[in-house]
Formats: structure tokens, sequence, C-alpha cells
């Protein structure tokens, strides 16, 4: 059953309640890897029937959010709610079959009624309406008594597999009767997800453990619909290093959130797949390509997944050395407008960034490295620079090496090289005397690629120009 030999239908399933979690994101990611393994189809499908948090904004950016992680999905979104009245049409079907029936019991008559079977030392309720006769129902009924509709759960223990966990048992005092339809006459989760489940005949369904507990209930529930539950497996949960359930106290949770930061869908692709997937190749950098063929269900854990940002960064990094130019500079130019660098000489830009690449761990930081080529002016900070300010003759050594870089005529790494050693050996000083000031005229840092690839890739002009501005600085 983890590897089917026919074509396969999951879908991936989310709330738009909010943005697409990183939890949600590894539950896409899986069930794409999954589709494409076997061949079959990805449905994409909307679940609002919490109709009161739902939000139109939040469906439109969980769809963003997976193309920009290159999830794509074969048919949908479909929305849940487009679909309530076959929903409740299934609902009185299961009435009049009698697997379902309506329950007309307060909050308060419900309360004491658990506590009565508590005291009975049973912990499930069932059967809520066995008191009533078919005759009390329809008198209520027609009298438009408020009511849910309960689904009346089969005795005996419930028995499954989970494709991850293995087999399951659950005894029958862990299910009481749960609501299909409320008594504002919207179907609940358990109804619509079955249904459509049934409808759009999906084969697998690949979800969060946290939906391991309404498992026995649907499985029930795909029985008295008259179709054959698919096969489940329940992802284990995502923790921070703190151990605890993921959430904003340890650090961001949602797909948006970390590409404000600058990490590339490449490798955020990366990092969650083999969050608890850990497939033959013991490899911890893999393209989707890669994975493809790898990819089985046999090879996920069940134990839970601590989310490491730093780990993250660290495959962040890899892919920013690794990935074509173009790609990155793709994925670089939201950054670059935030940073009104918008415009800018692309010849210089890719010879920047391919010059920076392989040092920032993010799209973010990368940005911030090339914005001294293409920024008239810098700012030195003078606890870096304060081993400079104390040398009286650097200025006027600068502004002869700024001279002899202005007699360069082939403007590569070489011939500026040449210059700058030249002119250290005519002034008696080291080269690396010339280096490090001149480094910190260029980028208002001490530490960076080498500095002849970096005047190089900044153009002629932009260095004497820095040059002048940092020698200014010097003698303020």
């Amino acid at each position: 059953m983890t590897n089917p030999e026919q074509p396969v239908r999951v879908r991936f399933a989310p709330s738009p309640t909010g943005f697409l979690h990183i939890g949600g994101a590894r539950t896409a990611i899986y069930n794409a890897l999954f589709r494409e393994r076997f061949g079959g189809a990805l449905v994409l499908r909307i679940e609002d029937t919490d109709q009161a948090r739902s939000d139109s904004a939040m469906t439109r950016q969980i769809q963003d959010a997976l193309g920009w992680l290159r999830v794509k999905w074969d048919e949908g979104p479909h929305l849940q709610s487009d679909r309530r009245a076959s929903h409740l049409e299934r609902a009185h079907e299961l009435v009049e079959a009698g697997s379902a029936y309506p329950c007309f019991l307060t909050s308060e008559e419900l309360e004491r009624k658990r506590k009565e079977a508590q005291e009975r030392g049973e912990s499930a309720l069932r059967d809520l309406s066995g008191h009533l006769s078919k005759e009390d129902i329809a008198r209520r009924l027609a009298r438009g008594d408020s009511h849910v509709i309960r689904f009346r759960m089969p005795p005996g223990n419930t028995r499954f597999v989970d494709l991850i966990r293995g087999e399951m048992d659950v005894p029958p005092d862990a299910l009481e009767d749960f609501i299909l339809v409320r008594s504002d006459g919207t179907p609940t989760y358990h109804l619509s997800v079955v249904c459509d489940d049934i409808d759009m005949a999906i084969t697998h369904v690949i979800r969060g453990e946290d939906h391991l507990s309404n498992t026995p209930k649907h499985i029930h529930l795909f029985a008295a619909l008259g179709a054959e539950a698919p096969a489940f497996a329940h992802l284990p949960l995502m923790l921070g290093t703190d151990k605890k359930r993921l959430s904003k106290r340890t650090g961001a949770t949602s797909v948006e959130e970390f590409r404000e930061q600058g990490i590339l869908p490449e490798a955020l692709f990366n990092y969650l797949a083999l969050l608890s997937w850990s497939p033959a190749a013991d490899e911890e950098i893999l393209s989707r390509l890669d994975m493809v063929p790898l990819f089985s269900l046999d090879d996920i854990g069940s134990s839970a997944a601590v989310f490491d940002p730093e780990k993250l960064a660290w495959v962040n990094a890899q892919y920013l050395s690794t990935l074509p130019l173009r790609d990155i500079l793709h994925h670089l130019h939201p950054f670059l407008d935030a940073l009104g660098l918008a415009d800018v000489d692309p010849e210089r830009l890719e010879a920047a960034v391919d010059l920076h690449r392989t040092r920032p761990k993010n799209l973010k930081d990368l940005a911030e490295s090339i914005r001294p080529y293409f920024e008239e002016s810098l700012e030195y900070k003078d606890e870096l620079s304060e081993g400079f300010k104390g040398d009286s003759d650097l200025p006027a050594t600068l502004g002869g090496l700024k001279g002899r870089f202005a007699q360069v005529e082939s403007w590569d790494a070489a011939s500026i090289e040449a210059a700058l050693r030249s002119h250290a050996e005519d002034q008696g000083v080291k080269a690396g005397a010339l280096i490090h000031p001149t480094r910190m005229a260029l980028t208002a840092a001490k530490a960076g690629p080498s500095l002849f690839e970096i005047v190089a890739a900044m153009g002629k002009q932009e260095t004497l120009g820095h040059l002048n501005n940092f020698m200014t600085y010097l003698r303020s």
C-alpha cells in the first residue's frame, strides 16, 4: 500500500484561516512527491467549513505560497463550501438509513449526560436520542426544535493500518457519536471531508498527526456511505527547538515569513522534505528531481521532527552557492527593490551577485552585501575603521592608489592587482597595507571576497568614487 503500482489520487486540504504554515507546506510537499513518484493527481481543496474564520485572501495566499514552493496541483482549488448542499444531502441519507440521528440535547443536558457516563465508568456518549420514539423525533423536527445530527458509532474496536505508524486499534470508549451537522444547519469538517474524499476518488490521505484521532470516525463514515476508505498516512508533529509544538514564540512559522527572510523556495522544499523523511540516499542536499524516484512513505519516521532554523539557513546557503545565477537573480529582485536598487546595471549586478553569493545565508543579506556596488556613498563605522583613522599617511597613500587605478586601461582583476602591488612597492609598504583599507573604502566591511574581484566587479568610476569618499572620511 505504501508503494502502489496504480496511479494515486491525493489531496492537500488546508483551511484558509491564516498564512500557509510550514507544517502544512511539508504535508503538501509529501503529497506532491507521492503523486509524482507514482503518477495520478494531486487535488487542492480549500476546507472552509469554518466560515467565520475563513478568508478568501488567505485562499489566494495559500495558492501563492504553494506556487512559490513549486508544489503543483492537478485539480482545484475546490472550495468545500461550494459543495455544502451535497454534504447535507448525504447527512439526511445517513439519517434515513439509521446511521445518524437528530440530537436535541442542550449543552446543559449534554454536560449532565457526560457526567453521568463518567460516573458509570464510561467516557464516550452514544445513542443520545435513544430515549425518543420516531414519533417524538418527527414531532420535534416539525416544530423546528434546535438540534444537531450525530453519527451513530458502531460497536466494537476500530482497526486500521496507518502507512507510517502501522497497525492501529481504537477501543469503542474512545469514540462517541460525533456531530455531522451543526444546529445552524452547516456541515462539520468530519462530514465534509469524507464526502469530498469520496466524490474526488481520493486513494491516499497524507496529513498531519493532529488528524489521527479523526481517522477512526472517518473510517466508519466512509463505510456508512458505502465507500471504501482511502489509505491513511499521518505525518509526525513538527516541534520547535524548545521541543514544544512549533509556534511564533520560537520564530517564523509560515512559508511567507521565510520567503520574506530571503529563504529560497528550493532550500525550504529541500529542508522540509528531509525533516521527517530519510531516503536511502543519505544526503542533506537533494533536488526535487532527485527526490521523486526515492520517495516512499516507508521512509517517513513517526517521531516528532525538530525544526531547526540554523540548519535551514545552512541549506539555504548551499543553494545560494550552487543554483544557476539567473534563478538567484529572479528571487533577489524583491530584496533589491526594497533597497532602491531596482534599475541597476544588469551586467554589474550579475558580477556582484556571482562574487558574493557564497557568503550570505539568505537573499536579504546577499542584497545588502552588494549595495556598495551601486551607491554613491557608504556609511563608514568608526569601530570598524579605527585602525585606519590612526594612520595620518593613509589618505595620501590611498590618493596615490586612486591615481594608479585611474590609469588602468583593462579593468580586470589581474590588472587591478598589478596596479595595487606596484603602488605598494613604490610606497615601500606591503600589499596588505593597501588591500585592507581599500576593502573598507569600497565595501565598508573588513571581510569579503577577493579585493581585486570586488574592484573589477564594482567598476572603475565607482571604485574611484568610494576611495575618494573614504579619504574624506579619514581626514575628518
